[in-house]
Formats: structure tokens, sequence, C-alpha cells
């Protein structure tokens, strides 16, 4: 397996002694080494002792028995996020990640007649019945690693719209959008951005068409959505770069692209912040 090339070291420093009253705080070790934007939507993959166990703001994360840590910040994370390492011999460290501050691009369209932007009661159940079904797909916790290749771009095509943008239609806001759309003609090859295994394939979601999940490992999953064709089916195993879909217009969708998304457990994360960082 390719050894992971982490951009930033965090030099954390021992201070807290579990079952001792003896200080630490002149000793000094680096203890885990982290890589990944330092703001809201951004993917986090760490390197640590796997004997240590880990939690970011008091909630455990999982440690791989080689030591890989993955987590990630929500749309609207902000301020201070702190890391806590408990040690083999009971001593607890700490390491403070402060955020950078992120804007996003907010459309008010007012006018716009309420049966375009509401969807009847028959559809709405199926919409639900449907994003349950997605739900589970993304509660996959495996061990696989495959996020530790450097990964490709899914799709070949212009940038349409981005991470965390929301439109208000008639005052009221809508969901944010949580992926990167690729704008391409129908038919378009979509490739699995890195190795994996297909959750969940389905050609006709109400809202998302045509949509493929596939897992990569320590509850990260990537997400390929309004396809015009879906080649593949749960349980394939597919190595990075195999073609899975074509860009579509299926769904919900004013014109063919890619939705592309990328999530840890049911944390949406910045496609674009992954692409920059790994």
């Amino acid at each position: 397996m390719r050894k992971l090339s982490f951009g930033l070291l965090l030099m954390v420093f021992g201070c807290v002694a579990a079952s001792s009253a003896t200080s630490q705080a002149n000793e000094t070790q680096p203890l885990l080494e982290l890589t990944g934007a330092r703001t809201a939507g951004a993917l986090m993959i760490a390197k640590t002792d796997p004997s240590y166990q880990v939690a970011l703001n008091g909630e455990a994360l999982a440690v791989s028995d080689n030591g890989i840590v993955v987590f990630g910040f929500e749309r609207d994370s902000e301020g201070i996020q702190e890391l806590t390492l408990t040690l083999a011999d009971g001593r607890q460290v700490t390491q403070q990640i402060e955020l950078e501050p992120r804007s996003y691009v907010i459309d008010r369209v007012e006018g716009v007649p309420q049966r375009t932007v509401t969807p009847d009661p028959e559809q709405v159940a199926r919409a639900r019945k449907e994003a349950a079904a997605v739900w589970q797909a993304r509660q996959t916790f495996s061990t696989r690693q495959d996020f530790l290749q450097p990964i490709i771009e899914p799709a070949q095509g212009r940038i349409s719209g981005v991470y965390g943008s929301q439109r208000i239609f008639n005052g009221e806001p809508r969901n944010p959008h949580y992926g990167l759309d690729v704008a391409a003609p129908t038919g378009t090859p979509v490739k699995v951005v890195w190795s994996g295994k297909v959750v969940f394939a389905d050609e006709d979601l109400f809202y998302s068409g045509g949509t493929i999940i596939v897992d990569h490992g320590q509850g990260l999953t990537t997400t390929y959505i309004h396809l015009s064709e879906v080649k593949v089916q749960v349980g394939d195993e597919v190595e990075q770069g195999t073609v899975i879909g074509a860009i579509g217009a299926t769904g919900r969708a004013t014109g063919p692209h890619l939705d592309w998304r990328v999530n840890w457990r049911n944390v949406r994360l910045d496609p674009a912040l992954v692409l920059e960082h790994f």
C-alpha cells in the first residue's frame, strides 16, 4: 500500500496524566500526522500510533490497525475543534484545530410559482423512502483504505455548481448544495475516483436519478448523481478509474451534469477540497 504523504505535522504535547499527579509538561512527542484543509467541509486523514485512542470534540474516532484515522467537518462547522488522544499509558493529550471561516454563494429568487419548487405528497413520500435507502448505504463502515491512493477526477467538463451554495425561493431557504457539479454532454464517462466497493446503485431516484455510492473504507464514500447510465451493481469491486456510469440529466436536473459528492459517515464534505489536498 502506498505510504500516505502528509502535508501537515501536528506536534502534540503530553500535558495531562490520566492516573498520576506527576506533570508531563516538559515532555514533547510528535504523536499525530494530519493532512487536509482547516476549514468547513474538509476531509482530514491522520496517522498515529494504532494503540492510541482518538476523539474529535469528545466523540470517539476509529483508529485502524495501521494507525489511520479519518474524519471531516460539516458545511457550517466553525471555530475551534479539539482532538484528544489517549495514549497507551493512559495519559491524554489534546490538539486544537482552528477552522478558517468560509462563505458560500447564496441565490435569492422571488416570484417562483410554488408548484415548481414543492413536490406533491406522493413524490415527497417516494423521495423520503429513497433517502432512507441512501442513508442506510452510507452507514457502511469497512476496513478498506482505498482513499490512500491519490484521488482522480470523476469526469471532464465545466464546473457548474459548487459545494455549500444555496438558493432561497420566495424567502424560503432550500437545502444547500453538497456536491461538485461537472457539466458535460449526456453519455460522458464517469469514473470512480478511488478503488472501492459499490454499496448503492439505482437508475431512477426521484431527486437524483441514476445514483451510485461507492465505499472506500473507514466511513468514507463517494456518490455519483444524475447518471444516464449505471454500469455497476451493489457488491461490485471497482478499481480506481473504472467507468461506472455516464453523465445525464436524470432526476430533478435542469441539464446534463454529474453531481459528485464525498461523505464521511453522515458528514457531507467538499469534493473540491478533497481534490486539492489528496
